[in-house]
């Protein structure tokens, strides 16, 4: 029994519930132990290098006729991908009733129309496996709600219902839609929390059975072979009326708990957070740098670039890149720049002034995007998200800047989040050099289907194969920047990182790797005029074009190669 869940348990449920906790969970982790004892995860776990970047896909992300998605995809990967990432991050593939997938029906199962778990498996061979923990919610066509509403005494209490009209007036709603849902249940109707949708039913951790089944679930998805676990909207997982309902010591206090669990029976498996809130809020998951998320979503990034490119300033982005500071711990961060959501705003309030946030909502909807809102405490709302491909974000689809120029833009962008400690997601449309599918949100009503494109693999691998395709371009360029990455030493998460103050226009940051003492200083001139850089600590007088990046190998003074768009 890992010897910290005790007082956790306690922490929450206090001393009575928690003596009758312990032991059944102690079964629970008895009962998965030697079926998890013969996978990766089961061993200590090794450190993350310079080659961990992980893709984030859609399981249905690439299509064909006849075949299952799921299978399509592990031939695509194998196919292209093999040396060039070493992780994929599958989206919510379980059958679902709404939210492309993240209003899930059952934990448990594969949506048939993506395939079956052997499936799954198939890319756990070949990559690193992150799967979804939807945790905060489930649908309100789950088997467990059903249960719920027909008065089943096994799923009393299972989700989070209100009585009266209590004051909710202080609870952050991430979205604009009502926080409260009736369901009309088989002896009562019953007033249910809906923190995103009247569809997505919160669970309530509050009866410790709710947290038993979950962790069921959570050795269920290491058992499918996951190696990152991915708790979703974590954040919001305590209600406590009278309170904001969000970062709640008890919602700490439960991923400790997964943590703890995962260390005794699974060491080598990772805990992802995904809080879309300001950074302050959203470093606290990692806790003590033990106990807490291994990694944890670097939500301000995203906008920050977005904002230095625009600009053609990096002082924003170089000062808070200056101030990023870890926990001890075998800890880091998730950077990306683009996913199956929007570029939150949260994140950055704080970082950027109101008017530069109000040129990032100018710019996307210049651009043809769309802006999410979220609803504040006095009824108002305000932008929550921008829904934007995150290509169009950086260059104007509708404009006429010559297509090099918007190719060296995007490579600049992700050659900033590449060379920054942590671990890189790279969304697939990205990689793909997709454009954004406004068709689909504006068919649809969803905004963020902007940015969700299926796709189909015959084209697909046409327009890869033609070099005057700018998926060609993207593509190519792209796998080759993440290559270099993955042959420095210094790009390793755990290597120091220092961030330069050269030039306002240049954002230039030195990692060093402790165990083999290699040093890249890496340039990115975010803006389109050349810059010259001639300064102490600089190898020799350097030159960038516009949106150029440099990474320069220490101390030697070696030049790595420019990548070519």
């Amino acid at each position: 029994m890992p010897a910290f869940l005790e007082p956790l348990l306690i922490s929450v449920y206090g001393e009575t519930a928690s003596r009758r906790l312990l032991p059944q969970i102690g079964r629970l982790i008895e009962h998965w132990r030697p079926r998890l004892a013969t996978l990766p995860a089961a061993r200590a776990r090794a450190p993350l290098g310079e080659r961990d970047v992980v893709l984030i896909t859609y399981a249905d992300q690439i299509r064909e006729s006849g075949v299952a998605p799921l299978r399509t995809l592990a031939e695509f990967a194998a196919c292209h991908l093999r040396g060039v990432v070493q992780g994929i991050h599958l989206l919510p593939f379980y059958p679902w009733s709404s939210d492309d997938g993240f209003s899930v029906k059952d934990y448990r199962a594969v949506d048939p129309a993506c395939g079956e778990w052997e499936d799954v498996a198939r890319i756990g061979r070949e990559f690193d496996l992150m799967l979804d923990a939807v945790f905060n919610h489930l649908s309100a066509g789950s088997r467990w709600f059903e249960q719920f509403l027909a008065g089943d005494p096994e799923f009393e209490d299972f989700f989070v219902t209100v009585e009266g009209e209590p004051d909710l007036s202080q609870v952050v709603r991430p979205r604009a839609l009502p926080l409260i849902t009736e369901f009309e249940g088989a002896s009562a109707r019953h007033r249910v929390w809906t923190t995103f949708s009247a569809d997505q039913v919160d669970l309530n951790f509050r009866n410790p059975k709710v947290l038993l089944a979950v962790l069921d679930v959570l050795l269920f998805y290491v058992s499918q072979g996951a190696r990152y676990v991915r708790l979703d909207a974590i954040a919001f997982l305590w209600k406590e009326i009278g309170t904001s309902c969000i970062h709640r010591p008890e919602t700490h206090a439960i991923i400790r708990c997964f943590r703890s669990v995962l260390a005794d029976v699974a060491p080598g498996v990772r805990l992802i957070t995904e809080t879309n809130v300001p950074h302050a809020d959203n470093i606290a998951y990692f806790g003590d740098g033990t106990d807490e998320a291994d990694l944890v979503y670097n939500f301000a990034l995203p906008p920050l670039v977005l904002h230095s490119l625009a600009t053609g300033d990096a002082s924003d982005l170089s000062r808070w890149a200056a101030a990023l500071r870890l926990p001890d711990g075998d800890v880091t961060f998730f950077n990306f720049l683009a996913s199956h959501d929007g570029i939150g705003l949260n994140p950055v309030r704080g970082l950027l002034s109101d008017g530069a946030i109000g040129s990032l909502v100018d710019r996307t909807m210049r651009h043809g995007g769309l802006i999410s809102l979220k609803h504040l405490p006095d009824g108002s709302t305000a932008p929550y998200e921008m829904n934007i491909n995150y290509f169009d974000a950086l260059s104007d689809p509708g404009g006429r800047e010559p297509l090099e120029l918007q190719i060296r833009r995007h490579l600049c962008a992700h050659a900033i989040q590449l060379s920054l400690a942590g671990v890189p997601g790279i969304y697939v449309h990205s990689l793909l050099g997709s454009r954004g599918d406004r068709a689909a949100a504006d068919a649809t009503g969803i905004a963020r289907r902007i940015n969700r494109e299926r796709l189909v693999r015959g084209p697909l691998e046409a327009a890869l194969a033609d070099p005057e395709n700018l998926r060609h371009r993207v593509f190519r360029a792209m796998c080759g920047l993440i290559t270099e990455r993955g042959r420095r030493p210094a790009f390793a998460p755990a290597s120091s990182q220092a961030v330069r103050d050269l030039h306002p226009q240049v954002f230039a940051v030195e990692r060093r790797c402790p165990r083999t003492g290699s040093t890249v200083l890496a340039l990115h001139n975010v803006g389109v005029t050349p810059v010259t850089l001639e300064a102490p600590g600089v190898p020799q007088r350097v030159t960038l074009g516009a949106y150029e990046h440099l990474w320069m190998d220490h101390p030697d003074s070696t030049v790595a190669p420019r990548a070519g768009a």
